[in-house]
């Protein structure tokens, strides 16, 4: 535990940075101390990514000033920042997979000798490492391509604490976990705040806060609206209103459960998937939301994956309005009318590269092609049309998807869906790496898009917002549909309880 009293191992006073002109960071205000966990919080674009790679060396300050145990310190480049002791993992771990283990930890630093890697030392120190982290087992001559998301953060861990890290930063690292490895990761943030080791925790799950943080500050458009609350002492209401300089009360908006006799657009019967799920069977009515509420693993995703085409279902039929849907086709499902965004929007959704506008007509590009050419002014005009409705920010079709934050760029594949007219969207973790604000906005949009006919699943590894935002929920547990039920008959405790049940009995 850090002492109130002592000497900021990190301050930062000031902070400002900016590119072309545009001013990212404001003025940013921080103090973390030894053996505490600081969380820092705030909406997408709010600045914490560049505050990060401002810490890490990555980006140098156009303004402001850091010291370093009380020191006034230059970061020039991310070697000044392990030097002095800073760490950071990212939220897109920086792996490599090709590597073992060892390779991958003592990468940029390794142990040779002679140019030659002393493979033998490397390996004992990486086990001596492994043991610290509470993780044994794992192999030092482990290719990492082989190993789950969880022990690949274990790697990344590891690699941190091969150098004399002081302070490591962790940028959303339970987005990718399930919660007993969420729980695994607070065990060792524990153990490591217990040796004296500063952890400053970026996170936009304000239940992660509660158990993991010691103080938090916020920021709001690149600017610190607080600095180091006792997270304690600080209600979620006031974080949330720090946040988004307002009040969100309620973050579900109202529901409007579809007419008795509303059609069924989607009618899923007995499907099947050889080793990865059995007899799934359901039917979802125009306007009407279906979430699947399992942790991670539990084949959510699949089921989604074979029901738009991408997954090939060993036996099952799969109907949208009435006609069956050919199976195992991807272009067959999205001409019935069937639309998925991805878990991995960045890497399976989204061409990051591309404008905004491309990649909201990029299912559509049939109705703007002109005597074999696109007409871009037509998909600009469609995609502005979506923009509008959908309320993204910037208000740029021409912007670079790339440089929009995570709930802009979900907002842009439900605008593809809408171009293209689809009535069955699939939602897989629609709001991970979303803040608060721009969580409550994407509750709203799938609401209305269901109000106005749309059937839609959503998929999520958070219970609580499967319960808040669906008609009725399907519980599922490796491969296994184990209830259907009403979300007002069930809270998380009992879709937990009858997972570790294994049976709806």
């Amino acid at each position: 535990m850090f002492d109130e009293d002592q000497l900021p191992l990190l301050e930062v006073r000031g902070l400002s940075k900016q590119f072309g002109g545009v001013q990212v960071l404001k003025g940013v205000d921080l103090q973390v101390r030894s053996g505490e966990v600081h969380c820092v919080m705030g909406q997408n674009g709010a600045g914490k990514s560049t505050l990060i790679k401002t810490l890490s060396g990555v980006y140098e300050p156009d303004g402001g000033v850091i010291l370093w145990e009380g020191q006034e310190v230059s970061l020039p480049h991310p070697t000044e920042a392990l030097g002095l002791g800073i760490a950071t993992m990212y939220q897109e771990l920086d792996v490599v997979d090709g590597l073992t283990v060892t390779e991958n930890i003592f990468l940029g630093h390794e142990n040779a000798s002679g140019g030659i890697l002393r493979v033998r030392e490397a390996n004992a120190l990486t086990r001596e490492l492994l043991k610290r982290l509470g993780h044994s087992r794992l192999s030092p001559s482990a290719e990492v391509g082989s190993l789950s998301a969880a022990n690949k953060q274990i790697v990344s861990l590891a690699r941190a604490l091969s150098r004399d890290t002081k302070l490591i930063i962790m940028d959303e690292p339970s987005a990718i976990l399930d919660s007993g490895e969420v729980a695994n990761l607070f065990r060792v943030i524990r153990e490591l705040t217990a040796q004296g080791i500063a952890v400053v925790y970026i996170s936009h799950r304000l239940e992660e806060i509660r158990q993991i943080g010691d103080r938090i500050s916020v920021l709001k458009d690149g600017k610190s609206t607080a600095s180091g609350l006792q997270v304690a002492e600080t209600s979620r209401s006031e974080l949330v209103r720090l946040m988004t300089g307002r009040d969100v009360e309620n973050v579900f908006p109202p529901r409007h459960p579809p007419s008795p006799d509303a059609p069924v657009v989607l009618d899923v019967e007995d499907l099947e998937l050889q080793g990865e799920f059995r007899k799934v069977s359901f039917h979802i009515k125009a306007g009407e939301i279906l979430g699947f509420a399992g942790l991670v693993g539990s084949k959510r995703s699949e089921i989604l994956e074979t029901i738009c085409g991408v997954r090939k279902p060993t036996s099952g039929r799969i109907s949208v309005n009435g006609k069956r849907l050919r199976p195992g086709s991807v272009p067959a499902a999205v001409k019935a009318g069937i639309g998925l965004s991805p878990e991995e929007r960045k890497s399976q959704g989204l061409i990051l590269d591309e404008p905004v506008f491309k990649n909201v007509t990029l299912s559509t590009f049939e109705r703007f092609a002109r005597g074999g050419y696109l007409n871009e002014k037509a998909e600009r005009d469609a995609a502005r049309d979506q923009i509008t409705a959908l309320e993204l920010r910037p208000a740029d079709p021409d912007r670079p998807t790339r440089t929009l934050s995570g709930g802009n760029q979900q907002k842009i594949l439900l605008a593809r869906w809408v171009v293209h007219g689809t009535p069955v969207l699939l939602l897989d973790e629609p709001t991970r790496g979303v803040d608060v604000g721009a969580r409550a906005e994407i509750y709203t949009l799938i609401r209305r898009l269901a109000a106005d006919g749309a059937a839609i699943i959503v998929v999520s590894s958070e219970i609580e917002e499967v319960l808040g935002l669906a008609d009725k929920v399907l519980v599922i547990d490796d491969g296994n549909v184990l209830v259907e039920t009403n979300p007002s008959d069930i809270d998380e405790h009992g879709v937990l309880d009858l997972i570790m049940k294994g049976s709806a009995a």
